[in-house]
């Protein structure tokens, strides 16, 4: 059946009004939809949830021929510390330079990275010629299909210092070559403008459905008015994908501690060690390659708590000041 509510008028008399329908009425009118669900929702199960079982590795010692259950918490001479291994990581020079540089890459990629799409969007937004517009949204689009292997082998041969092309260039009109990929504050700036290029193309896809979805007499009555392009942008575009700007960039918010393993792997080279070492590679080196399975644990766990904190508190900034957020 479907829900009701029953309200009272000022002579007494009860009114009954339907508010909805039924989870069972939903299901049955739209179980297609609720059948697409399920892959997803298995994929989060076994490969997101399952594995969160093992998050209590980060106060065990971890004994690689014993049971989880029977795996015995971690001591400090003789007695149980259970913060042993976060101790331990906050006191690893490796883990703080590479807390450093996630946090600082990662601000970097928020900075330059964010407003990326917004502002191609807005371009694409004010083309004429439809077909030229789908020309370069497909050409904007085809980097975010290419691996981090393939785009980290492009950049070495681009960038390299002495052979090349973009060196070769500028020797060829008089200037001297620039060491993009050995010097390790022109690594940061490939690295954060091949994130960038990577990316902007896709993440417009977001704002351009937005864009789409404002009504179109607004156009009309500001064209009345006597607005030109640049006022209606201003004035319309921007206040109508206001509410996805800032739910997006909640989201990139809660990423400031994460971030993908590929880019900084596939990118850095021995010259650069001191600002390309994340952590995500520090876990990759310790945890997988040394086995110190513990202390990597303890590392994830701290990663993915501040990431929340950054995730909740931008979320409630947002709802105070008046937008939407995310809930």
């Amino acid at each position: 059946m479907a829900k009701v509510k029953t309200y009272t008028d000022d002579n007494g008399n009860n009114i009954i009004v339907k508010t909805g329908i039924t989870w069972g009425q939903s299901f049955k009118k739209y179980w297609q939809l609720y059948l697409l669900l399920l892959l997803p929702i298995a994929y989060l199960l076994i490969f997101k949830y399952t594995p969160m079982r093992y998050i209590v590795v980060a106060f065990k010692e971890y004994k690689l021929n014993m049971p989880l259950k029977e795996m015995p918490w971690a001591t400090t001479n003789k007695q149980v510390d259970y913060f042993k291994y976060f101790k331990k990581a906050f006191q690893n020079p490796d883990f703080l330079r590479a807390l450093r540089n996630t946090v600082k890459l990662n601000l970097l990629d928020l900075i330059c990275g964010f407003p990326a799409p917004i502002i191609f969007a807005l371009i694409l937004n004010e083309l004429c010629f439809k077909r030229f517009k789908k020309v370069v949204q497909t050409i904007a689009y085809m980097p975010h299909f290419l691996s981090w292997v393939i785009i980290a082998s492009l950049v070495s041969h681009l960038f390299a210092t002495n052979d090349g092309l973009v060196n070769q260039m500028i020797n060829y009109l008089g200037g001297e070559s620039i060491s993009f990929l050995g010097d390790p504050t022109n690594w940061v700036r490939t690295y954060v403008a091949a994130g960038v290029w990577q990316n902007f193309g896709w993440g417009s896809i977001i704002y351009l459905a937005a864009i789409a979805g404002i009504n179109t007499e607004l156009y009309e009555a500001a064209s009345v008015d006597g607005a030109g392009r640049f006022k209606k942008m201003w004035h319309i575009t921007l206040p109508g994908i206001k509410p996805t700007i800032v739910v997006l960039l909640i989201m990139n918010l809660g990423y400031i501690m994460g971030g993908g393993f590929e880019r900084p792997f596939a990118m850095k080279n021995n010259l650069v060690m001191e600002n390309a070492e994340v952590i995500s590679t520090f876990v990759y080196k310790v945890g997988i390659q040394q086995l110190k399975f513990p202390l990597t644990t303890a590392v994830g766990l701290f990663q993915s708590v501040v990431g929340l904190f950054f995730l909740l508190t931008a979320n409630t900034i947002s709802r105070k000041l008046g937008e939407r957020g995310i809930w």
